[in-house]
């Protein structure tokens, strides 16, 4: 038996309409439980609070009265930042505080370089006695130092102090040789002295800015003192390609040691060229004594009685000199 129900429109409609605001309702429902509530103005509030500019009302105050207190409205605390060098920041990693630390080990605690090299020359004057047969030379020194703070250093160095003979030795000498009595005229002599020396010597230093420095050394060693004269002669010479030849030179003929212990004491100044830089030019004088030990030999009043060896008995004489150097400091 065939069944003639069949579903009017109307019923169609509604049933289509009902399904449609159903959804909108469910889609509806989804966005209101997702979407984040708003903030009110109490909530959040950007408005910066006004600075007060009054020398009579502080603009913090330790202590609040309970009048001055608004319960609806939301507490609002103040903190004053420490200022942030932004460079400093960069180079040590943000704020330090307490003794600096210094990289490495090659810097004492209060900053400077642990050693120090130095090199320069100069010129070396002969004082009191010895300027009646010395005459004023050069001279050279190198060495290094140990910093041990800022003010103290110890330097070891090496020193080579020149010296000429006035014309009144050469003249003796010449007698005292040869019996020369012509005044130097014949023999043609010459001659030079030197001392060299090791020494150890503190240094305070006085002063250290960015630019000029100055310091104060003194110490002391052993002192190596040598008396040469020579007399121009013709020498002979071979080359492969031109045979024999002959030329002029000084001849040693006759030289004098003598060793002691000596001091030293001085000052000096020092300028640093960039206050980046580690070199330092510098400019030292100091008094150099050594204590030699006299031994007797000719004089112009025993000259034509004394038969022995020492003809030139003032390289053994206690020496003072003045020597001046400039140089390197690195």
């Amino acid at each position: 038996m065939q069944s003639n129900f069949r579903v009017s429109g109307f019923v169609r409609q509604t049933l289509a309409l009902t399904a449609l605001f159903g959804a909108s309702a469910l889609f509806a429902a989804a966005q209101t439980a997702t979407t984040p509530k708003t903030l009110d103005a109490k909530t959040l509030d950007l408005q910066l609070p006004a600075i007060q500019t009054t020398a009579s009302e502080p603009v913090f105050s330790s202590s609040v009265t309970p009048e001055d207190v608004d319960v609806a409205a939301p507490v609002e605390t103040a903190s004053l930042a420490p200022h942030v060098n932004f460079l400093n920041a960069m180079q040590y990693g943000g704020r330090r505080s307490g003794r600096p630390r210094y990289r490495g080990g090659n810097r004492t605690e209060d900053g400077v370089e642990k050693y120090t090299f130095f090199v320069g020359g100069g010129f070396t004057a002969p004082v009191g006695n010895q300027s009646n047969y010395l005459n004023t030379s050069y001279g050279f020194q190198v060495g290094f130092g140990r910093n041990f703070t800022k003010h103290a250093t110890l330097n070891v160095q090496f020193d080579w102090d020149n010296f000429g003979f006035t014309a009144q030795t050469i003249s003796n000498q010449a007698y005292y040789e040869f019996g020369d009595t012509s005044g130097n005229q014949e023999y043609g002599m010459d001659g030079h002295s030197h001392i060299w020396s090791f020494t150890l010597d503190p240094q305070y230093n006085i002063y250290s800015g960015e630019g000029l420095g100055a310091y104060v050394i003194a110490g002391g060693g052993f002192y190596h003192k040598t008396a040469t004269f020579t007399v121009p002669e013709v020498a002979t010479g071979y080359d492969p390609y031109y045979g024999y030849y002959s030329y002029g030179a000084n001849a040693e003929i006759d030289s004098y040691t003598s060793n002691s212990a000596g001091v030293n004491g001085g000052f000096g100044l020092t300028y640093k060229f960039s206050r980046f830089a580690n070199e330092k030019f510098y400019m030292e004088a100091r008094v150099v004594h050594t204590f030699n030990q006299y031994r007797p030999g000719i004089t112009p009043a025993n000259a034509t009685t004394y038969t022995g060896n020492n003809l030139f008995p003032q390289n053994s004489q206690e020496t003072t000199y003045f020597p001046v150097k400039f140089g390197l400091r690195f």
